[in-house]
């Protein structure tokens, strides 16, 4: 059998991860698309694109039917999952299998023996792989604590909480079904022990229809921020070469245990020198890019090969290096990971050797609010641990992303922490170091000055604000930093707000800098309100004005754009304490959370479930007792 078209069921990075190596096999594309991403990258990139209606993940890229016509209609005979979304159910698997189509994915009957993580970890008991003991979540006591809530169905950190108070034990139940659900058509939940300070390592399997079955490798994913992974990298660093095999040995026997074909990860729990099973993904994984680095290998053309019947090798090549992936989020890291919205103006990492990006974004799209943040995955590659994280840094540190605030900077600061550097990895990294990460970037001041003299040579703009008086000083603010300087008539500067500070070169889009004795250069582009010096983002004004400015006290009002997809039970004149959840927003595939900002007497309660709302929209008002006062 030779595949000729492949529809990918998918969107953004993984549906262009997959067209790039389609286009080297020769083998047609098809892409699907939502109304919202009419225009995306992944269209743009595929031979043929065909329309979901709607824009909501539950009215198109969940529509399984919708994407097996799809296939049909394009003249496909191939259907590849990506990851996310149908990826993991077993139905659309044999809904495409009915329509006389390939299926880039294990059978059916392992997809779901391996859905329901319930069910998995009775097979793996079975096949002699270690676990954690589950917990009854309806007769869990204190001795219980703290307690790992899990949707049974899906990953990628849906519908998962940690409960370290049995008082709020329900309601975080109801919060993990009904995300769950929302993002599955599922919502089991199951709960077990959570382990503090435990690693995320995972192995990457290979099989064929034929009995082999390839471990290929341990990635390290312990850096995570909602239960969603944020750096990967292979091999997993510091692990007892014992336990490292016993992991291989116990990938397999799960991949063997089920029948699996194609490629999957089985993810562990690694604590006290002693490992877990936590599920296996039944998918190819987002942070796949390190293995194949590590192994020279393209897992997308040897899921293609063994989809078409072909039998891998004896055993997988050899490892060689080390390498590190990090991913790139639209979304605010000091602000509770707000997910951010808005035109990606640029987006340019610098090229190298061992350097690889795999995005699904351009200059000039739009991130929206459906759907994932993760605009890139940026990987590097080279003979040891410290070359790698050395190289990742300072290809992101020098990266161009204009455009919505991202995590850029978490993840440089990340790569440079004393014990990421040192392979000290748990699933408790940001929740200890957050704040030390997320403070104003280094340098932060002198970009501004190069903001500020960059505005001043295109003769002010909107951004000069100065007098029209070459003898008197000019001022500007970017961000949090105000910037005084003097113009002389032949266009040169002096800067009187930073005194170290000596202009060398200054033009609207280059500003170079003498710094105490040492030059600098800054790139400088604006775009919109805002502008980009180089790695920093400053505002000139407030992308939106304040609305707390203007809203009366104990208003809550939205973060962010999104969907409200839960109110709680209360009504107008009830009582509510600070805290208290009121209203559930999605934005992004992540579920938000807005509590009651103090305890009083909810007066306005103005959120639907299903409605869309932007940002800065009245949710509810709480009133709080204002003292009377005494003679």
């Amino acid at each position: 059998m030779t595949i000729e078209t492949v529809l990918v069921a998918n969107r953004g990075e993984i549906a262009c991860r997959v067209f790039r190596t389609c286009r080297s096999l020769g083998i047609g594309t098809v892409a699907v698309h939502s109304d919202a991403d009419a225009s995306a990258l992944h269209v743009r990139e595929a031979d043929a694109a065909v329309r979901l209606p709607g824009s909501a993940p539950a009215d198109t890229y969940l529509r399984g039917d919708l994407v097996v016509a799809a296939a049909l209609a394009a003249g496909a005979d191939a259907v590849h999952p990506g990851y996310g979304f149908l990826s993991e159910n077993a139905g659309f698997a044999r809904s495409v299998l009915d329509a006389g189509l390939v299926w880039i994915g294990p059978p059916p009957e392992a997809i779901e023996a391996m859905a329901s993580k319930t069910r998995a970890k009775e097979l793996m008991a079975a096949a002699g792989v270690p676990l954690l003991a589950p917990v009854d979540p309806t007769g869990a006591g204190p001795g219980d604590l703290p307690l790992l809530l899990k949707a049974a169905a899906g990953g990628g950190g849906r519908g998962m909480r940690v409960v370290r108070d049995l008082a709020v034990l329900p309601d975080e139940l109801a919060a993990a079904a009904a995300e769950a659900r929302s993002a599955f058509g599922d919502g089991e939940v199951f709960a077990e022990p959570y382990v503090e300070h435990g690693r995320h390592v995972e192995v990457q399997v290979l099989a064929d229809a034929h009995g082999t079955v390839w471990a290929l490798g341990t990635r390290d994913c312990s850096l995570q921020r909602r239960h969603q992974k944020v750096i990967e990298e292979a091999p997993a660093p510091g692990l007892d070469p014992a336990l490292r095999e016993s992991l291989h040995t116990w990938a397999v026997a799960a991949a063997e245990a089920v029948g699996y074909v194609g490629a999957g990860t089985v993810e562990f729990l690694v604590a006290g020198g002693r490992a877990y099973f936590l599920e296996m993904n039944t998918r190819l994984q987002v942070e796949h890019p390190v293995t194949e680095e590590v192994y020279g290998i393209d897992l997308v053309a040897l899921q293609l090969r063994t989809a078409e019947g072909a039998a891998l090798a004896g055993g997988p090549p050899p490892p060689r290096g080390h390498a590190v992936e990090a991913r790139l989020y639209a979304e605010d890291p000091a602000r509770d990971w707000t997910p951010q919205t808005g035109t990606l103006h640029a987006l340019e990492v610098p090229a190298g050797e061992g350097l690889r990006v795999d995005t699904g974004y351009a200059a000039g799209d739009r991130v929206g609010v459906h759907y994932d943040a993760m605009l890139a995955k940026v990987v590097a590659r080279a003979p040891t641990r410290p070359e790698a994280v050395r190289r990742l840094a300072h290809a992101l540190a020098r990266a161009r992303v204009h455009g919505p605030v991202t995590n850029r900077d978490l993840l440089v600061r990340s790569l440079g922490h004393p014990d990421f550097r040192a392979a000290r990895l748990d699933t408790g990294f940001y929740e200890r170091n957050l704040a030390a990460l997320t403070g104003p970037p280094a340098g932060e001041a002198y970009a501004a000055v190069a903001a500020a003299l960059a505005a001043a040579a295109g003769r002010g703009g909107r951004f000069g604000g100065f007098r029209n008086v070459p003898s008197q000083p000019r001022s500007a603010r970017y961000g949090d930093h105000e910037v005084r300087y003097l113009a002389t008539r032949d266009g040169r500067f002096t800067v009187e707000s930073h005194p170290g500070v000596r202009p060398v070169h200054v033009t609207p889009e280059y500003v170079r800098l003498e710094v105490d004795g040492v030059v600098r250069g800054f790139q400088v582009a604006v775009h919109g309100t805002h502008v980009h010096v180089g790695p920093h983002r400053l505002a000139v004004h407030p992308r939106f004005a304040d609305p707390a400015a203007r809203a009366e006290p104990g208003s809550l009002l939205a973060p962010m754009p999104g969907t409200v997809v839960r109110v709680a039970d209360v009504g107008t004149g009830d009582r509510v304490e600070a805290g208290q959840p009121l209203v559930w927003l999605e934005a992004m595939k992540m579920e938000h959370r807005i509590a009651a900002p103090a305890s009083g007497t909810l007066t306005a309660l103005h959120a639907v479930p299903g409605h869309q709302v932007e940002v800065g929209a009245l949710l509810a008002v709480v009133r709080t007792a204002v003292p009377e006062e005494t003679s």
